[in-house]
């Protein structure tokens, strides 16, 4: 019998494991046991213009997380109960500190203040990206940013991120003093497959990582052939459509950097 031309033909391409990621569905994160979103205590009029004291009751793992999170408690300013934070812990912190967060806060570490009243140099963690959003910039484990330059009379201050990206930020901007606790944690080797497994098992489903290569035609633009090789070069363009865009996307050169960078 023929095929008829009611019956649904299949289109040319590929889906890619990057397109499948874009739709979530089984690439989803794993949040069922995680303790919260991390982040500063609400801006209000008393960070604003004093300071505002509160405790680091305890320092929890976060699964998924690198870093641990200190859960610090603050006396509501305006009602009689207490305010609970769950905040990315700095390296030194402990159980029992006192930690203040204000515009008149002391330097020390932990503390919270605006990135304008700290010194230039000084290594900074859990930045603001804008003021009053609770810290967006510095939050993994060993990070920090520093800052730089301050210009009081444009009211903005420029901060070195872990990245190595100066970026200008404003003066009100709120900016935990220290550096991220768990700091070299990935210096030490997983080892085995199984503490891998148990790792991104905690974070979402990004592992084992199949090689193009090792995949079917069908499946991958890198598949097929009787040995295990690309067959084309690996560089695409930009404009590709997304079922054949992998590999060395727009790369504008390729292979090891030989000699060395003259810095003028």
């Amino acid at each position: 019998m023929g095929t008829k031309k009611s019956e649904k033909t299949r289109d040319m391409g590929r889906v890619l494991r990057t397109q499948r990621k874009g739709a979530g569905g089984i690439f989803k994160a794993h949040t069922t046991k995680r303790q919260g979103a991390a982040k500063l205590r609400k801006y209000d009029f008393a960070e604003r213009n004093g300071y505002v004291k509160g405790v680091v009751r305890d320092i929890v793992h976060d699964r998924g997380r690198g870093a641990p999170l200190a859960v610090v408690t603050f006396k509501d300013p305006y009602k009689y109960r207490l305010d609970v934070a769950k905040i990315v812990a700095a390296e030194g912190m402990y159980t029992g500190q006192f930690l203040f967060c204000g515009k008149k806060a002391e330097l020390s570490v932990g503390n919270i203040l605006p990135i304008g009243n700290i010194p230039e140099g000084t290594a900074v963690c859990n930045v603001e990206q804008r003021p009053g959003d609770r810290s967006k910039l510095a939050r993994a484990s060993g990070n920090f940013a520093v800052v730089i330059t301050h210009n009081p009379e444009e009211g903005v201050t420029r901060v070195r991120l872990p990245s190595g990206q100066r970026k200008i930020l404003k003066s009100n901007c709120r900016a935990m003093v220290g550096i991220v606790a768990g700091g070299g944690r990935p210096e030490k080797p997983l080892m085995k497959a199984g503490r891998a497994y148990y790792k991104y098992k905690a974070k979402r489903n990004r592992w084992p990582i199949v090689r193009g290569v090792a995949m079917n035609p069908v499946d991958h633009p890198h598949g097929g052939g009787n040995h295990q090789h690309i067959g084309h070069p690996s560089t695409v363009s930009r404009y590709a459509v997304p079922g054949q865009k992998v590999g060395l996307i727009a790369a504008r050169r390729t292979g090891l950097i030989r000699g060395t960078k003259n810095i003028e």
